[in-house]
């Protein structure tokens, strides 16, 4: 394991020499676009492990993406070796079918400390929420990013991210109504405590969301990456592609399905991944949104 190669793999060529914010957000916004937030390995008969090295291996030498406790993982190992003050944290995601936040904490993030001010470092959640920059953690303010307007709320020591989108243009209306079409303008995403996490803390989560059959993960196959000017993904047979703000306060979401045979084709085009296992798509309705 070396950041060398991790940054050949994300293609960051800046400045190390500076823990600075924008030496963060550079490296940051390296890392979502070029490693996808999937869970793939799941569908194609591959085990989902938390051992770091594994984790490097995966994303770094065969190019594959991973879910949180993978992507921040791994982006946490890279912040504290260039000497970030860097932690992790431990949140429970909103699930907007029930209306309500998970009563099991699933999602891993990063907190990083640049003099004296905290920022919430999350390069695992994907889709529409998946954050473009560091996120100062301050309760009520909004903080506008490319994919729309972040806010923390603060409350009994408890925070909340929620994110405000823009309206959608969808040209394809046969999926105007589909569940993987965001409804509301204003989304709860997930709430956390400032406590200390280890990796520790979600060996059982992990194992979990990869076999239980009342897991997200198992009744879908995701992969989705940050482009320049929006995401996509690919959930199932349908591939979706963002593009933010195309017109003024308008996204751009385009929508296709396709065949089991352009299933691999399209994850080496558009994801830049390819599979050593037989990938077995699925989708089951009513379990997620973009």
């Amino acid at each position: 394991m070396n950041l060398e190669e991790y940054f050949a793999r994300t293609g960051y060529k800046g400045s190390l020499e500076k823990q600075d914010l924008e030496t963060l957000t550079d490296i940051f916004q390296h890392h979502i676009r070029a490693v996808p937030f999937e869970n793939l390995s799941i569908h194609c008969g591959e085990k989902i492990t938390l051992d770091l090295e594994h984790v490097y291996n995966k994303i770094v030498r065969r190019k594959r993406g991973g879910w949180c406790m993978e992507n921040n993982q791994l982006l946490g190992w890279v912040l504290k070796h260039l000497g970030y003050d860097a932690s992790f944290l431990g949140a429970y995601v909103f699930n907007p079918h029930q209306n309500a936040y998970a009563s099991i904490m699933t999602h891993l993030l990063v907190k990083v400390v640049i003099d004296g001010k905290a920022y919430i470092v999350d390069g695992g959640f994907g889709v529409s929420y998946q954050m473009w920059q560091p996120m100062e953690l301050v309760s009520g303010k909004d903080q506008p990013q490319a994919p729309g307007i972040f806010r923390f709320t603060e409350k009994n020591a408890i925070w909340y991210l929620e994110k405000m989108r823009r309206k959608q243009y969808i040209p394809n209306q046969n999926f105007s109504n589909s569940d993987l079409l965001e409804k509301k303008e204003c989304r709860k995403v997930y709430m956390f405590s400032l406590e200390p996490r280890t990796v520790e803390d979600f060996r059982f989560q992990c194992t979990y969301l990869q076999t239980s059959p009342d897991s997200l993960f198992t009744k879908k196959s995701i992969c989705t990456l940050q482009t320049t000017d929006g995401f996509r993904a690919l959930i199932g047979w349908t591939l979706t592609e963002t593009t933010y703000n195309y017109k003024e306060n308008m996204d751009l979401v385009e929508f296709i399905t396709l065949e089991d045979e352009e299933v691999e084709k399209t994850l080496k085009e558009k994801f830049n991944i390819t599979l050593d296992k037989k990938l077995v798509p699925i989708n089951v309705k009513g379990f997620y949104t973009i």
